[in-house]
């Protein structure tokens, strides 16, 4: 129970704990669940006859929330499976933690997922990730990177043996194909490969294996990785042909993706290429593949979309590099639910009107530039602001990026103030309190990063602190003027009030004046602070420099600082350094401290790499997460480049030999071989 008492004391909105026994009175049981987790719910079930009413109840109850259940010594496979039917499939992070001394119950909890299909609403993407829930349950997987709600997996992995196991037990099944560069997995029979993985350079073997790609008529999924480019620009017309491929998945380094042939997969349901080295094109009949359900090309540099794209009515993710045009007709893709990432800016005033009526988008992301080379400029401005607020009422998931602070305003103000879905916002705006009534209606809203240009302002900060959902917030705070204005706005306090849920905070300083202060209490549950702060303020704000009051966050785990230096002295750097430090010292938790001069040391590097390469190289190299992720995309470049030229110089070479006379050949013959 301590260990339960300790694991759910993290933003879970609803609890309970249970034990089943050997003979249960599951109707008893259900009602112990409904008390813990809803006292309401609890008392109107005493109406309730049957276990089936009871099972609905919870299921109603727990359909939208964050819920950690503790299922002890269950002693049956009937049990279990009762139980779970009333626990809902969400993507809130729910948890699902079962004991049982029978083996056979324990193989039931772990596939149990596997045989419950997508109940009502609940999609398959849900489902999916309920069953990576359940691996790293029981720890098969491990997380590397968590959200900020401290429950969204964004990276993990799984240690050596279990991969090991895995990839034995997918090989051995035939399950998996793989490519390691030393030849096909032990399951190899060119016509039982299902899925392929290609993993390693294939080197001269290029031609055996897109042979055997094309005589493998029951490949269902292809995955290329690493600088396999000449497979795709030379031999993609011999394996693009397959009416049973589902997934082709192109992960290459360099080299130009021929998707010429695509239109002949016509079960195709997932296409992702991402290879930013050079411009390529999608197919002009791309509408043939009418079971396309993902279009991933953010990392292929298109210069736009075929217009019959908009013929794709099964097209449910969309996303693409922001300087691609799309066709005016968006309006057709109505299953659409994912886009991004969309320049406003090059895209028609029709185009807008028409994402407005995409009532099925959940997640859009944008780039709204400020552009004055538009000749319909207002009313492109006002078409945007109304696709905008049309959108707002059912979206998910909203990145609005390079806008004008203004225009920002403009749309937020123009919004319904009745409470939307949104649960993540991304947004750059003028002045926090001008649009205080919208944000403040975002009840469901868990991620939030915000551009302020000027001043946050203690109205400004109520108002984020007001958002009850929040997890996860993210402030950015610009000077309003160019240059330094020389003024001194007063400190950011943050008190008891508010920010009840939040376990992550980014606080940033771009050129302008601002400090903050933790009063006692603030921000209760918050575990990952991170401060990117203006040394040259240290001393305009009094005795205690930038930060005050770190220690009296109770629950910090992790403290990051990136400290700008530019216009400082180095009394102030070291000054800040020494507060944030001693105050890290001093707190109970000893949270660990980050420093984040590494991470100006490797912007340099990547810096100076994109100063180095050729203009052609500078944006796949800039996308890159660190300087070494860009070394080796272009150590990777530079093989496949060699590798090119000594093919050309091999070819070059045996046409020169070919020159030569041959045993008596007349002069007449060698000049028709010419």
């Amino acid at each position: 129970m301590e260990v339960y008492h300790k694991i759910t004391e993290a933003a879970f909105d609803s609890r309970a704990f249970v034990s089943v026994s050997q003979t249960p009175d599951m109707k008893k049981l259900l009602r112990d669940i409904l008390s813990q987790i809803s006292k309401s719910h609890f008392d109107q079930s005493q109406m309730l006859e049957t276990v089936v009413q009871l099972i609905r109840t919870l299921k109603d109850c727990l359909k939208d929330k964050r819920y950690f259940i503790l299922i002890d010594d269950i002693w049956s496979v009937s049990a279990w499976e009762l139980v779970r039917s009333a626990l809902p499939v969400n993507d809130t992070g729910s948890r699902i933690i079962t004991t049982t001394r029978i083996e056979a119950v324990a193989k039931s909890c772990c596939t149990a997922e596997a045989l419950i299909p997508g109940q009502e609403r609940e999609s398959m993407e849900q489902l999916g990730r309920s069953y990576l829930n359940e691996l790293i349950n029981r720890s098969l997987v491990q997380p590397t990177k968590v959200g900020g709600d401290g429950a969204t997996v964004k990276q993990c992995k799984v240690h050596d043996v279990i991969l090991e196991f895995t990839v034995s037990k997918a090989v051995e099944d035939n399950f998996v194909t793989i490519w390691n560069g030393n030849g096909f997995s032990k399951n190899y029979s060119s016509n039982k490969i299902r899925r392929l993985s290609i993993q390693k350079y294939i080197s001269s073997r290029a031609e055996e294996i897109a042979k055997t790609i094309k005589n493998g008529a029951q490949i269902r999924s292809i995955n290329i990785f690493g600088s396999n480019s000449v497979l795709v620009t030379k031999h993609a017309t011999e394996f693009l042909n397959s009416q049973v491929l589902r997934v082709l998945n192109i992960e290459v380094e360099y080299g130009k993706c021929s998707l010429g042939h695509v239109k002949s997969l016509g079960q195709l349901k997932y296409l992702r290429i991402h290879n930013y080295a050079l411009v390529g094109k999608l197919p002009q009949d791309i509408e043939k593949l009418q079971h396309l359900e993902t279009l991933d090309v953010r990392r292929q540099c298109l210069q736009k979309l075929p217009a019959s794209i908009i013929q794709l009515q099964k097209l449910v993710r969309l996303h693409v590099y922001p300087s691609v045009r799309l066709p005016d007709g968006i309006r057709s893709l109505q299953a659409l639910e994912e886009l991004s990432t969309i320049n406003l800016g090059i895209q028609s005033v029709k185009f807008i009107q028409g994402l407005g009526d995409l009532t099925n988008l959940k997640l859009l992301k944008i780039d709204w530039p400020c552009s004055t080379e538009l000749r319909d400029m207002e009313d492109h401005k006002e078409a945007c602001i109304s696709m905008l607020s049309r959108l707002f009422s059912h979206l998910r998931e909203l990145r609005v990026w390079q806008s004008d602070p203004d225009a920002t305003c403009s749309f937020m103000a123009s919004c319904v103030p009745t409470p939307p879905p949104l649960r993540k916002l991304v947004l750059n705006t003028r002045y926090l309190n001008c649009m205080g009534p919208q944000i403040s209606s975002l009840v469901n809203l868990s991620r939030l990063s915000i551009r302020v240009h000027g001043e946050a302002g203690k109205e400004g900060i109520n108002i984020l602190a007001s958002l009850p959902m929040l997890l996860s917030l993210s402030v950015g705070l610009f000077n309003d003027k160019d240059g330094d204005s020389g003024i001194v706005y007063p400190r950011n306090a943050i008190n008891p009030q508010g920010f009840q849920r939040l376990l992550k905070f980014h606080f940033r300083c771009y050129w302008c004046d601002a400090a903050l202060e933790f009063e006692p209490g603030a921000m209760p549950k918050l575990q990952r602070l991170k401060l990117e702060l203006m040394a040259r303020c240290q001393f305009k704000f009094g005795e205690g420099g930038l930060v005050l009051g770190l220690q009296k966050l109770a629950g910090l785990k992790h403290l990051a600082i990136d400290i700008n230096c530019d216009a400082a002295v180095a009394d102030e750097v070291e000054a800040l350094e020494n507060d944030i430090r001693d105050a890290a010292g001093v707190h109970p938790n000893s949270p660990m401290l980050q420093g984040t001069n590494d991470e100006e040391e490797d912007c340099s590097a990547l810096e100076a790499i994109l100063a180095a390469v050729p203009p052609e190289y500078r944006e796949p190299l800039g996308s890159k997460d660190s300087a070494k992720e860009a070394w080796d995309t272009l150590k990777a470049i530079r093989v496949e480049s060699d590798r090119a030229r000594k093919a050309k110089a091999q070819q070059l070479r045996r046409e020169y030999d070919d020159l030569a006379f041959r045993d008596g050949e007349a002069v007449e013959d060698f000049a028709l071989r010419l």
